[in-house]
């Protein structure tokens, strides 16, 4: 299938081909007929796109202080690849899309295919979606009408915040579709209306849904006009539709409103706020957030748990099906706003006519292919490049399950650089894997982890998904008898360790095959070093390691105990690795304690066998400043520290002062490369697999412990 990109290097968009999204569940696929263009949004990316590297940063300030704490921590070059990569990833672009539904996963029990719907879908043939964030569209409602559901829903919750009430007088600042739309939700509240903008035609299409408008220019007051029309009291609410950087709406709407009047931001616009304007009389403001509750909420849009209507009677879907309703009534008039149609193939056009600034509603119109059409919109696999000649049985054939941002940064160009040949590159949209396998030169791209783990030309298989997919996939591929790298963790639980460990024992017996997990940190040449200078050194050690892990906000997947099994079991299993390695020896025992009740400040001991002792203080309470990572080891009165992977300093220490690296290298090059090479040598694995079961359990335990302490003290 065809999906619509931007390129947020230079601003590019192109239509490119990428693999179709499996249905999972929760979600249906949907084929889209129509979608539109939502001005606002979409021609800020473009700005954005097209403005110069300089011109990014000033755009977006707080990026720019992330840079600057990250290059004084990781170094400069480190930080340009980060930034690099960051524009390298392409952005699917739209959200209002209309379609026919093809299939429907496991717990969509009120859609079926050939249900017509609306959704927050982008500007692609085929959309995976969240049951939801889709609603079915009445029969009276044509497909070009049902494309302003979303943008419809994005006004009607700005106005659920103002709460209008019958005979108030609003104003609305900003009449682009938003703002349009907006005005004909308020008069349809049995409100008086009046619209602000700088562009004619668009107070002309106001007046016409029966809204005084009023027409800035140079020199116009907009607030004498808003007092003007209510009166003299002020008007009762504002709406601010507008997109600007310039503070000047926030203003503007203060000084026009009552003593106690409300304010709801639906556009952008600069938020320097006066505590004058707002102090004086009481006002209200609020930043409407997109189409509703259940907005960004991972539980809400993974498309399994709803709201109760009693306790929340307006979530984002029940928004798209009252603007469908609104619309089936002739109560919202929708053609009037449309000013471009355009095929899909033509959809460049589309951006012409959004920068020109002309435009307000651009509608993509997507053709309706052949039943070969069809089948060919519906392959989850795709060829990127001609397949090669059938690599030989010890050469490591790779399919990489995961293309985010750490398989791209890091995972496939070690790959390509240990000589991996890379069959298939999978992502649960399709959009990173098309441009993975193409950019590191992989035959296929995919959305079908299982069809890429039975492909008999595949002999490894590298995850790097989720926490939570981790065990399962691995386990598929060892019963496919294949090799498997798995990025950490390799369980989210023991009995899913136990899973593994029973997977293993049989694949190993039958197939020789090989199990690694993503534990780089013991490959980085410094604690190879580190190693190497504590090999003479008999009597038992003590690490310290301090790590500044930094805050992750609550909602994030990896906090979430379900999906990313905590920082701790997900992060600082690193550590429990790195000490164990330098170690040498088996962990006899532990104690663990957190700070705080949020779980992500740790701190635990490990004991080992020799005596040895390693204490890990895993803390998410420091300053962003400080670097990431420090290790301390100190044995027979001597001393060796670890500086963030770049120096290794030794004090005390026969024949050795100091390593320093000119970038740093936690070592996922070379250990990508010992995987391989494994494979094409028969060696065994780099990590004895009891050795990564080992660890993986006290790190599971570790993370049951210190919740356990903290509850009780």
């Amino acid at each position: 299938m065809r999906q619509l990109l931007q390129d947020l290097s230079n601003g590019q968009i192109t239509l490119q081909e990428v693999p179709c999204p499996l249905v999972t569940p929760g979600h249906v696929l949907v084929r889209t007929a129509v979608s539109l263009v939502s001005a606002g949004t979409e021609r800020m990316l473009l700005e954005f796109g097209k403005a110069s590297l300089l011109g990014k940063a000033r755009q977006q300030p707080d990026r720019v202080r992330e840079a600057w704490e990250k290059i004084r921590t990781d170094g400069l070059m480190p930080t340009l690849d980060a930034i690099r990569a960051k524009l390298d990833e392409p952005v699917a672009l739209g959200y209002c899309n209309v379609g026919e539904v093809l299939e429907v996963g496991e717990g969509v029990p009120d859609l079926a295919p050939g249900d017509r719907v609306v959704s927050n879908g982008s500007h692609a043939e085929a959309v995976l979606v969240s049951a939801n964030l889709c609603a079915k569209i009445p029969p009276a409602v044509s497909d070009h009408d049902a494309a302003f559901t979303v943008i419809g829903a994005i006004a009607l919750e700005g106005l659920r915040l103002a709460a209008p009430t019958l005979g108030e007088t609003f104003a609305v600042i900003g009449l682009g579709l938003v703002g349009q739309l907006a005005c004909q939700l308020l008069r349809a509240h049995g409100c008086r209306v009046l619209g602000i903008d700088p562009i004619a035609s668009r107070t002309e299409l106001a007046r016409k849904f029966g809204v005084e408008t009023f027409a800035l220019s140079a020199g116009a007051d907009p607030v004498a006009a808003a007092r003007a029309y209510s009166g003299g009291r002020g008007v009762d609410g504002v709406i601010i539709g507008a997109s600007t950087a310039s503070d000047e709406p926030i203003h503007q709407a203060a000084q026009m409103c009552r003593k106690r009047g409300r304010i709801v931001l639906v556009g952008v616009s600069g938020l320097r706020l006066s505590r004058a304007d707002f102090y004086e009389k009481e006002l209200s403001f609020q930043v409407s957030c997109s189409y509703g509750p259940g907005r960004y909420d991972p539980d809400y849009e993974s498309g399994r748990h709803d709201y109760p209507l009693g306790f929340v009677r307006w979530t984002a879907r029940r928004n798209f099906e009252a603007v469908l309703e609104m619309i089936a009534a002739g109560r919202l008039e929708t053609a009037p706003l449309i000013t471009h149609r355009f095929g899909f193939e033509q959809a460049n056009l589309a951006y012409d006519a959004l920068a020109g600034g002309s435009s307000l509603g651009i509608v993509i119109e997507y053709p309706r292919g052949a039943a070969a059409e069809e089948e060919n919109l519906r392959r989850n696999t795709i060829a990127v490049a001609a397949p090669r000649l059938a690599p030989r049985p010890a050469q490591p054939a790779a399919a990489v399950i995961g293309a985010g941002h750490f398989a791209g940064r890091t995972l496939l160009p070690a790959l390509r650089s240990a000589g991996v040949h890379l069959r298939t590159v999978v992502s649960m949209g399709g959009v990173s894997a098309a441009r993975m396998a193409k950019k590191f030169g992989a035959e296929q791209s995919s959305t079908d982890p299982h069809a890429a783990i039975a492909d008999p030309r595949v002999n490894t298989v590298v995850v790097a998904t989720r926490h939570d997919t981790h065990a399962a996939l691995c386990c598929e591929a060892l019963e496919a008898g294949k090799h498997v790298s798995v990025e950490k963790p390799l369980a989210l639980s023991e009995v899913e360790l136990d899973q593994i460990e029973k997977a293993y024992a049989q694949a190993a017996r039958q197939a020789g095959v090989r199990l690694m997990a993503g534990f780089n940190r013991r490959f980085s040449p410094l604690t190879q070093r580190m190693k190497s200078l504590l090999q003479g050194v008999a009597e038992p050690k003590c690490f310290i390691v301090t790590v500044n892990a930094g805050v992750v906000p609550p909602a994030h997947w990896t906090r979430d105990r379900r999906a990313g099994g905590g920082r701790i079991v997900g992060e600082a299993c690193h550590f429990v690795d790195l000490a164990r390695f330098l170690a040498g020896c088996r962990i006899a025992g532990f104690q663990a304690a957190s700070v705080g009740a949020g779980g992500d400040a740790v701190s635990f001991t490990l004991r080992f066998e020799d005596g040895s002792l390693a204490t890990v203080n895993y803390l998410d309470n420091g300053a962003n400043s400080f670097p990431k990572e420090r290790i301390e080891v100190f044995a027979a009165r001597r001393t060796l520290v670890l500086d963030n992977f770049r120096r290794l300093t030794g004090y005390n220490w026969p024949g050795f002062k100091r390593m320093a690296l000119w970038r740093q290298d936690k070592g996922h090059e070379a250990a990508v490369a010992a995987f391989a090479e494994a494979i094409r040598s028969g060696l065994p694995s780099p990590i004895a697999f009891e050795e990564l079961a080992e660890v993986s359990r006290v790190t599971l335990r570790i993370a049951r412990a210190a919740t356990i302490n903290n509850q009780s003290d």
